[in-house]
């Protein structure tokens, strides 16, 4: 993730996806917070997605996307198709993706529709001796590991699924694999200054893919999200930590799942490379070592074609305008929560009864003898709470 650096302007290539979004200049304060206007999960955002043919000769000049979410249909299932569970990254092996670039093109477009899923990350350690087997070793203990999911905040309208993306392909001086092994800048670019040429569209690249004799190639899509400032971000939650006297080891990251989709042609060797069992055998077997060598000389990749969500863009009049809520205002409606989940020592990713439970909102059980047991259970761990924020903890020990 990142923050465009300059007003983001149309492409050449720019891929119309939306209907209007509508301007939102929105200040610093914090949103006040309703049950029905909480951010939605992910999955409540990609589940129902109302899938419709993406159809043809979609393009515009618009640097801003904003449409609903389509599917080709009708094309039946793929020949191969595996989500890598721990990253989210998609594999896909079909024919129809070597030999029609029509059809590549269309997929495109549709994987492009699908948010990438960015996180906050705050994760906690120390360090600490302990004794095994009659010696001292020291051991890292995790304090907290919270999550907080930004999809959400990629969309100015969740349930209409309107947001602010552009389907781009690189410029001619970005150093990237363009059906090579290895990154490079366009043929004739010099050092730093782009040739006159135009840059190649998406229907330009799938034709070249498709037209590519190399007996292993790759075609891939990266979403990326940018127009997030995640340093800002990453001060208030390290501050916020600090103020609670925490003396262990902290980091705050910006992980990113669904990332990544990756189109193989329909080769053996790809079959092999993407099934489970073959890549263990070649791990215990130490096969690897001559097998990874060779897939990576061997397979021509094109890694030209992008999917900036924006969290947020600069204007041409140089004002910043936000897909939903501003980093400020993020950090207000989440601050209270990411509070409680640290001292309380969560190992999970917060949801949205996590933020009614940060804004005080009592848990209504309807019984008195159980509501007595939770609230002097609450107020014991508000008691260990306060005394850890007032002497410490968290130390290596």
């Amino acid at each position: 993730m990142g923050k465009p650096t300059s007003p983001i302007r149309p492409g050449d290539d720019a891929m119309s996806l939306h209907s209007n979004p509508g301007d939102r200049f929105l200040d610093d304060d914090a949103p006040e917070l309703q049950v029905d206007d909480l951010p939605p999960l992910y999955d409540d955002v990609a589940s129902d997605l109302p899938y419709t043919d993406a159809g043809e000769g979609s393009s515009s000049r618009a640097p801003l996307l904003l449409s609903t979410p389509s599917r080709i249909l009708g094309e039946g299932p793929y020949t191969f198709h595996k989500t890598d569970a721990s990253s989210g990254v998609e594999f896909f092996l079909d024919r129809r993706f070597d030999t029609e670039p029509k059809f590549l093109e269309r997929h495109i477009n549709l994987w492009a529709q699908t948010p990438p899923r960015p996180f906050a990350r705050l994760h906690g350690t120390h360090s600490q001796q302990v004794d095994k087997d009659g010696k001292k070793e020291r051991q890292t203990v995790t304090d907290f590991d919270v999550k907080i999911e930004l999809t959400p905040y990629l969309f100015s309208d969740p349930v209409n699924r309107v947001s602010m993306r552009l389907l781009r392909t690189v410029d001619n001086t970005d150093e990237v694999r363009r059906g090579t092994i290895l990154r490079k800048r366009a043929p004739g670019t010099a050092q730093n200054i782009e040739v006159g040429t135009t840059k190649p569209t998406l229907e330009e690249w799938c034709h070249r893919y498709v037209a590519s004799h190399a007996t292993l190639k790759g075609f891939l899509l990266q979403r990326r999200v940018v127009g997030f400032d995640e340093e800002k971000v990453r001060q208030k939650l390290t501050e916020l930590v600090h103020d609670t006297n925490y003396r262990g080891h902290l980091e705050v990251t910006f992980p990113m799942q669904d990332a990544t989709v990756q189109v193989f042609n329909d080769a053996r060797i790809n079959r092999w490379r993407l099934t489970p069992w073959i890549v263990w055998m070649c791990i215990c077997t130490l096969m690897f070592l001559f097998t990874w060598p060779f897939l990576f000389f061997a397979t021509k990749r094109f890694e030209v074609v992008t999917a900036d969500w924006a969290y947020s863009v600069v204007g041409e009049d140089g004002r910043k305008r936000y897909a939903s809520i501003s980093e400020d205002q993020w950090y207000n409606l989440w601050g209270r929560a990411i509070n409680r989940a640290v001292l309380e020592k969560r190992q999970r990713t917060l949801d949205q009864q996590d933020l009614l439970s940060g804004e005080g909102a009592p848990p209504v059980f309807g019984h008195a003898v159980v509501d007595g047991a939770m609230n002097l259970f609450r107020s014991g761990v508000t008691a260990m709470n306060e005394v850890n924020r007032q002497l410490g903890w968290g130390g290596d020990c």
